[in-house]
């Protein structure tokens, strides 16, 4: 259960005292809320330096603009109490931001919404109390109750669609996936809400016969009571006198302003200003009567509800359990909308321990990005979400009143028919032009932050307003925020440790209530910080050594940081003025320097840090571009001393070249970047060269193949044509033969070769070429076949590796393969395979 409760809109910071803290807060209303937890004295102190540190963060801003996000009243406390919850672990952290992403995912794809606009979670909850004390639901409560049915049944269908869809969608919304499909939908309970229910909140006749009969009766009595009320005021024979029906406390009497009626009756009520009230004595028995039948209504309603009390008790755990699963998604629908508006990135946690453990295990030859392997802290363009935020909304203001000078513009164009001035336009709208660009213009400066692994204390110097406390809050806020489940305000990719606790020390802490002066104060903070902070922990210090004498303070301020160096935290980051802080890296392997960039040209900060450089006092030759006297200047310098000039010298060398190597690294990068997108254009040519000799390969084998299919047609069709002309020739020889020699039939032998063929014996073809006239065409083909056909075929099949002779190409080929079941074989003629019939061949 976190330490710290929430509720409302603004948030206090916690009192404690030496046994348990009090956490109070002031809602809408006015009404103080207090929620105390009983804790250690270790844990009271350290609570309380966590807290501390998280108000001079701001850390309490930042949460109200995130739950200011949830939909619901129960939703935005909830997103509170669950920001302000100091003890996350590591993996509640990963289970928030698995949650987070899958939210945004799921608002980019649009199939599922988590608009709760119109579900008052507040009568739910109000309902589930009194159900649980047997006590009869209010309509309005029974109606927020099927309202939350219903939208849980939607939220379910809509995701069962999409899922339907696309099956990924289910582990991309994942852990809400889950959530949405476990929520409760009783369909019968609402059915029975409904059917006694109206949708005004009042109960319907049809909710019981009782309840039906107990109305009419109400009605036929108020009738008769107007009715009466009616004959009375029309028999009244003073005409000057005023009177009207009224009811009070549900019995209908007459108000009149006269001293005397005609009719006799009860005085409820006389004032001189409003005058005087009475029942009529002929009216009081139906008024008993109808107070009767209203309070038969009443015990009717009551019991209607009741029934719907006792159906809702039969599942009061699902239908609480479904409300906080509700309230849950608010709180994470609230995350994801807050990241998607100010362009948030999901960070990479990891733990400490893993990162030394990289440290001290990890291989030469590993494979690890170097942004992975080499940084603890990765935040590249990174904001800081207040700044952002406040941006945001004076940018949309001064939208707004462009929008309304526009607006006003026209409407005074309109009245004045179009008859302005040249030059009113500019006049009227120039200024709020001009504000609405300089807000465009003035866009926050995103920092980059790269923390080494070695490093254990980042010292970072700059001159006032320079951005180092800006700094400091960017990386506490970025660390919290990845800790809660935020994504970072980081327009690239984000890597963070996940810290147990961010101490802080920022600010004047002047206490005047401890007679604490200024430094004491800072003192008092960072000795609490020092005695609370773990291996764990990241400290950041603002202005260390500041409020006393410069020696003293930097002295101290070193043995702090050394301190923190060697047993502290495991990241301290501080800032200072003091030049002497510069020199621990030189002596201590965890230290390391940063600096505050400044425009010496245009004397303003650039606000950008500059790694691994000390910074440098520039006080003096700022003082002489704005024109202090030489004579000062001169002597600002000797009193300054030469050695410290020197310094500075060298630390403009150091400047200098680093600016040159970041440049050198930065065109590097550059041809890095545009080798790898030649070698890809490369690769993508490479590729669509290869599949386009393989598109032209397949169609030239194509072509090849259409035209040998073509060929092989065409050469079966002659082979047809010649055989069938064969066989008529032959037929006509025989019959030919016969008739000019019957003698000559008898010597006439034919020898079988193949089935169905024969061919004639050599005597045979002499007597007949020789003595039997033939038609020319048919005597050339029958002599053209017979001599072309000098082979006789075997009538064993041929083998794999036999040589044939295909008579329709007229070439010789291999046999390759033999399908007797077919009677088809494969022949290679050249390079190329044909399957033909056995007729289609000639075995040598």
């Amino acid at each position: 259960m976190p330490l710290w409760a929430a509720f409302g809109d603004s948030i206090s910071i916690p009192i404690f005292n030496t046994k348990s803290f009090a956490i109070t807060n002031k809602n809408r209303r006015g009404r103080l809320f207090c929620s105390t937890v009983a804790v250690s004295d270790s844990d009271d102190k350290k609570s309380r330096v966590v807290y501390e540190s998280l108000r001079v963060l701001e850390w309490d801003k930042l949460c109200h603009s995130v739950s200011s996000f949830a939909r619901t009243s129960l939703g935005r406390e909830a997103t509170l109490t669950q920001l302000w919850s100091i003890n996350q672990t590591y993996q509640d952290s990963l289970r928030l931001l698995d949650e987070t992403n899958a939210a945004v995912e799921m608002q980019k794809h649009g199939s599922c919404s988590l608009d709760l606009t119109g579900v008052d979670l507040s009568l739910v909850k109000s309902a589930i109390r009194e159900v649980r004390r047997a006590s009869p639901l209010r309509p309005n409560e029974a109606l927020a109750v099927v309202a939350l049915l219903q939208f849980s049944e939607t939220l379910q269908l809509s995701l069962r669609a999409a899922i339907k869809e696309d099956a990924d969608l289910y582990i991309r919304f994942m852990p809400l996936t889950q959530m949405i499909m476990q929520l409760f939908v009783n369909r019968s309970l609402i059915k029975s809400i409904m059917q006694v229910v109206d949708e005004d909140g009042s109960i319907k006749d049809s909710a019981s016969p009782a309840l039906k009969q107990s109305r009419g009766q109400v009605q036929m009595l108020e009738r008769k009571l107007y009715q009466l009320m009616d004959m009375l005021i029309r028999n009244e024979n003073n005409e000057s006198s005023f009177l009207e029906v009224s009811s009070i406390h549900g019995r209908l009497c007459i108000r009149t302003g006269a001293d005397q009626l005609s009719f006799k009756g009860l005085l409820l009520s006389s004032s001189s200003g409003i005058g005087s009230v009475i029942e009529p004595l002929s009216a009081v028995p139906l008024n008993d009567e109808l107070q009767q039948a209203r309070a038969s209504v009443t015990k009717a309603e009551e019991d209607v509800l009741l029934a719907l009390t006792e159906k809702m008790q039969v599942d009061l755990d699902e239908i609480e359990k479904m409300l906080n699963g509700i309230i849950q998604l608010d709180v994470v629908n609230a995350r994801a909308t807050y990241s998607l508006s100010f362009g948030g990135t999901s960070p990479n946690i990891f733990l400490p321990q893993d990162m030394k453990r990289s440290l001290t295990h990890e291989p030469v030859t590993s494979k690890v990005s170097s942004s992975e392997r080499e940084w603890t802290i990765y935040l590249p363009k990174a904001y800081h979400p207040l700044l952002l935020q406040q941006h945001k909304q004076k940018t949309q203001q001064a939208w707004k009143d462009l929008e309304s000078a526009n607006t006003e513009l026209r409407r005074r164009k309109l009245f004045r028919g179009n008859t302005t001035r040249k030059g009113e336009k500019d006049t009227n709208l120039s200024p709020t032009e001009m504000q609405v660009s300089a807000l465009e213009l003035a866009h926050p400066v995103p920092i980059d932050i790269f923390i080494a692994r070695k490093t254990r204390v980042l010292v970072i110097t700059g001159p006032n307003t320079g951005g180092k406390t800006i700094c400091l809050k960017t990386v506490g806020l970025a660390v919290m925020m990845a800790k809660s489940g935020l994504h970072i305000l980081s327009s690239e990719y984000a890597k963070v440790p996940w810290f147990d606790s961010v101490f802080a020390d920022i600010g004047d802490e002047q206490s005047l209530s401890q007679s604490l002066s200024t430094f004491s104060g800072h003192l008092k903070q960072i000795g609490n910080i020092l005695s609370q902070s773990t291996s764990q922990s990241l400290v950041l210090l603002d202005e260390i050594g500041a409020g006393t004498n410069p020696l003293e303070g930097t002295a101290l301020g070193m043995s702090l940081l050394e301190a923190f160096a060697e047993s502290g935290s495991l990241l301290t980051i501080a800032t200072t003025h003091h030049g002497e802080f510069k020199t621990l890296k030189y002596s201590n392997d965890f230290f390391e320097n940063a600096c505050m960039e400044f425009d010496e040209v245009k004397l303003k900060p650039t606000y950008k840090i500059l790694w691994g450089v000390p910074g440098r006092s520039s006080a003096i030759n700022i003082a002489e571009r704005l024109g202090l006297p030489g004579i000062v200047v001169q002597n600002a310098r000797q009193l300054y001393g030469a050695a410290s000039a020197e310094i500075n010298e060298v630390i403009i060398e150091m400047e200098r070249f680093k600016t040159q190597f970041l440049e050198h690294v930065h065109e590097a990068r550059h041809f890095l970047m545009l080798s790898r997108n030649l070698h890809k254009n490369l690769l993508r040519t490479r590729r669509k060269i290869l599949e386009h000799c393989a598109s032209q390969r397949f169609r030239k084998v194509q072509k090849i193949s259409d035209a040998a299919a073509i060929a092989r047609s065409l050469v079966h069709k002659s082979a047809q044509q010649l055989r069938t002309s064969a066989s008529q020739a032959r037929s006509l020889v025989h019959k030919r033969a016969q008739q000019l020699h019957p003698s000559a039939s008898q010597s006439l032998h034919c020898t079988k070769v193949g089935k169905n063929q024969h061919v004639l014996t050599s005597n045979f073809q002499q007597t007949t070429v020789d003595k039997v006239e033939l038609p020319a065409t048919a005597s050339s083909s029958v002599v053209k076949d017979i001599k072309q056909s000098p082979r006789v075929k075997r009538t064993e099949l041929p083998k794999v590796g036999d040589l044939v002779h295909v008579s329709s190409f007229g070439k010789k080929g291999t046999v390759i393969k033999v399908e007797p079941s077919k009677e088809e074989i494969v022949v290679q003629v050249g390079n190329m395979k044909w399957i033909m019939k056995f007729t289609d061949i000639v075995t040598y």
